[in-house]
């Protein structure tokens, strides 16, 4: 099967910079889109970022200017760069991926990290 697993969060000061790391493994014949989504308590789940397999990135207003999507297709990793970190980014981040498995020819099914933790403190 195919797992999307994710690290970097932490705690961490405004003004501060985290990165988060999302790996996808498993059976892959491909990835196309990336991204991240963040949810706080008592807040819709926001997406943040996105980025295409071409490299295309897209970002949510509140972060643009301080976030910064990429990825490496040889790893199927997606990161986010955060710096500049406010109190109103405290949230857990979710990385998905647009993947086709080896069992699922043909099927393009969103995957999920299972979420990390980002505190900014002020």
């Amino acid at each position: 099967q195919v797992q999307l697993v994710e690290s970097g969060g932490g705690l961490v000061q405004a003004g501060g910079s985290l990165r988060l790391s999302c790996a996808a493994s498993g059976s892959i014949f491909s990835v196309n889109e990336m991204g991240w989504y963040r949810q706080a308590p008592g807040k819709q789940r926001e997406l943040v970022a996105v980025i295409t397999s071409g490299g295309s990135t897209n970002y949510a207003d509140s972060v643009k200017g301080r976030f910064t999507i990429s990825r490496d297709n040889t790893k199927n990793t997606v990161y986010l760069q955060m710096i500049s970190l406010k109190p109103e980014d405290t949230a857990v981040y979710y990385c998905w991926a647009q993947i086709t498995s080896l069992q699922a020819m043909g099927y393009m099914y969103v995957y999920w990290g299972q979420g990390t933790q980002v505190t900014v403190s002020s």
